[in-house]
């Protein structure tokens, strides 16, 4: 199976769940370190004697733990709300906004109550009824990588099978899908997959799955009837960007040959950042190639949250949804464009 985590801790409530017993049984056959935490939500123990360290350490720590709080952050627009299965995920991705929200030491941290977990997602879907209620699980992580030791995700697709007016979607870098493929899911769950050019991923998506790799999972799991789609995100308008991102789409469409595309969407977002993150970025990644030059092709743009960030100008912007926009009608007709922002 093989995570990457180097130390695992364990509150001690978790062993009081199936979920939690079953991970600590295959962690034990891995030789990978365990320790119990003294307290909820207190984790200590993960050494960095500088920023940089306590980054990486952190990467390589997993928690596992009970759900205490069950009320859902909502999840616009992507969905309503946020289904908390997993937060933190052990991809290194120099870009990645969660540098900015998961502290210095971000660690993956697991939780063992998913049936309490879908007891609460059950009431939100009956008190939006008649209306059909979204659900994502990788709001804040990458859920794939620690599945086949929660088998929390088959759960959940098990779950919203089963229910008529609730649906799950989640995204994903990693090809750890096998325990999801023969789910009787009812098309009810669309699982996305976060794709990149081969040199972004090479550059700044470290302890990642390649693009192939990425790619021949997603057919897949197209081909095990699940909707599904790509993000992709986020697009780097670097010197040669077009050939780029032009071969990354005929690599799609190589993957998933011929069919019905309708079941697929795309949504592609533009490279921006914000003061903070470039500060945290560069203070973990004092090497990093990734242009964060606020008066290079940048313009300043406020946030739906209130803050601002810097994204590529108006010219560029378009010249770069035009260009999606034209490749993927061509190359995947009737699939749908969620967004080219």
């Amino acid at each position: 199976m093989g995570i990457k985590a180097k130390r695992v801790f364990f509150e001690k409530e978790a062993l009081d769940y199936p979920i939690g017993k079953e991970i600590i049984k295959k962690l034990r056959k891995e030789d990978i370190p365990i320790d119990f935490l003294k307290s909820h939500n207190r984790v200590t123990g993960i050494p960095g004697k500088d920023s940089r360290e306590a980054f990486f350490q952190g990467k390589n720590t997993l928690v596992v733990g009970v759900r205490r709080t069950l009320d859902f952050a909502t999840c616009k627009p992507s969905a309503h709300y946020q289904l908390p299965l997993v937060t933190g995920c052990e991809g290194i991705c120099e870009y990645c906004y969660l540098n900015t929200q998961m502290g210095k030491k971000p660690y993956t941290r697991v939780y063992v109550n998913v049936d309490d977990i879908l007891a609460q997602a059950k009431k939100y879907i009956e008190e939006r009824k008649p209306d059909v209620t979204f659900f994502e699980a990788a709001a804040t992580s990458d859920p794939i990588p620690v599945e086949p030791y929660s088998g929390a995700l088959k759960k959940a697709i098990e779950f919203f099978a089963s229910e008529e007016l609730g649906r799950l979607r989640f995204v994903t870098k990693f090809n750890q899908v096998d325990t999801l493929l023969d789910i009787d899911h009812k098309k009810h769950t669309r699982i996305r997959f976060s794709i990149n050019s081969d040199k972004v991923i090479k550059n700044y998506e470290h302890r990642t799955p390649k693009l192939a790799t990425r790619l021949e999972t997603l057919s897949r799991v197209v081909k095990h009837g699940y909707p599904s789609g790509v993000i992709i995100a986020p697009v780097v308008l670097e010197n040669g960007w077009k050939e780029d991102y032009k071969r990354l789409l005929v690599d799609m469409k190589y993957q998933l040959g011929d069919r019905d595309y309708s079941e697929i969407d795309f949504e592609v977002i533009s490279h921006r950042f914000t003061r903070k993150a470039r500060s945290n970025i560069i203070e973990v990644f004092p090497d990093t190639k990734l242009s964060m030059d606020e008066e290079k092709d940048r313009q300043f743009k406020y946030g739906q949250f209130g803050y601002g960030k810097y994204v590529y100008t108006k010219d560029m912007l378009k010249d770069m949804e035009n260009f999606f926009r034209e490749n993927i009608n061509d190359m995947f007709p009737g699939s749908e464009i969620k967004y080219v922002i």
